[in-house]
Formats: structure tokens, sequence, C-alpha cells
């Protein structure tokens, strides 16, 4: 956990029972992410996307980085130029178990709403994928 302007690192990890492919197409598109993460996501160009979520809130992010079948990253509109969302896809290189890892940046008091939020949102993942 790294900390800077009042700000710390929240990385959590969750298990899930996918193949990293199918995984992949959740996090990485449009479509996928529309499904479990927001209301509805828009991509306006190849690099930019709007989130819309329940509540009617709308942010804007870049997608900074996407290797295939295993990560993407984006920064939100207004966020810190250091500060993004990435989710990994995690293979046990023994088990072959596969995991998320989410990595995420926000104010201390705000780090058990933020926890909380992601788990809910990666058991609406599972759900819709029946993992």
């Amino acid at each position: 956990m790294s900390k800077k302007q009042g700000r710390v690192e929240v990385v959590l990890e969750f298990p899930i029972k996918c193949s990293p492919s199918i995984l992949f197409n959740y996090i990485s598109t449009a479509s996928g992410l529309q499904e479990w993460f927001a209301h509805k996501v828009t991509l306006k160009s190849r690099l930019d996307y709007v989130f819309i979520f329940d509540d009617g809130q709308e942010l804007k992010a870049t997608l900074l980085k996407t290797v295939n079948n295993k990560s993407v990253r984006f920064r939100f509109e207004n966020s810190p130029e250091d500060e993004y969302i990435e989710i990994d896809i995690i293979i046990d290189e023994l088990t072959e178990d596969v995991a998320l890892k989410v990595t995420e940046f926000c104010k201390e008091e705000e780090r058990r709403e933020i926890e909380e939020l992601w788990h809910a949102q990666v058991e609406t993942l599972k759900d819709v994928m029946g993992a």
C-alpha cells in the first residue's frame, strides 16, 4: 500500500473459475464491462470509454494499457496522472487457478467502501459468467 496526497493504493484479489480468455472479454470490452461493472459502457474511440453507473454518474476513462488475456488499465478523467484502475488476470502456475486482481486508488477513509464495492461487482461478474 503506497500513500500519496492522502490517497492509498488498494489491491484486491478474487478467485474466479473461468478461462482467462473468456474473463478477458468481460474486463476489456465495452459490452463485457457493461454486464457487470457499469450500467452502460460506450466506446468513444479505440481508447476512450464512457461509463454510466446505476446512480446516473457518468465517467470518462482512457484505456492506458491492455495485455491480451492478462490485463487492462484505465485512467478516469480528472484522476491524478499516476492513478488508475487496473484489472489483472492471475493464473497460478501450479494449480492453474484463475484470479482477478484489482488495483485502485482512493482516500483512506473510502477504502472500506471501495473494497465492498469491488466485492459486490465481482460477485455480479461471477453470476453473469456462471462462475
